[in-house]
């Protein structure tokens, strides 16, 4: 059965994550804005937008490509997140927050492929 990509729960939570993750980095000074900002930035953009590239697709395969890229959009996030909070751009309370709404998108991502093999 078909779904409009704002129905797909791992798409809505990729998105909101990172219009998040831009709310706060937008306030960062301009040298950590353009080294760790940017690069978090595309990173988790491109969660959600792969996640919609491979709901375009019809064939399982090519939902597949877009739904792994999504996955390793997924991985590069969670690297600079991780160097973001070491290097305290974030307060513990944002962090905390981010890594909670970052580790509900694997799972739900991970599961999102394997529906693709079965169609």
């Amino acid at each position: 059965m078909f779904k409009e990509l704002s129905e797909i729960e791992v798409y809505t939570i990729a998105e909101s994550f990172s219009n998040d993750i831009w709310q706060l980095v937008i306030k960062w000074d301009t040298f950590s804005k353009d080294t760790v900002g940017k690069q978090l930035v595309r990173a988790a953009d491109s969660i959600s937008a792969n996640i919609a590239e491979s709901h375009g697709r019809f064939h399982y395969r090519d939902k597949s490509k877009f739904g792994y890229y999504a996955r390793g959009s997924y991985e590069e996030t969670k690297s600079w997140l991780r160097k973001a909070i070491k290097r305290n751009l974030f307060t513990k309370d944002q962090s905390k927050d981010l890594i909670a709404k970052l580790e509900a998108i694997g799972p739900r991502l991970n599961a999102l492929i394997n529906s693709y093999k079965q169609s």
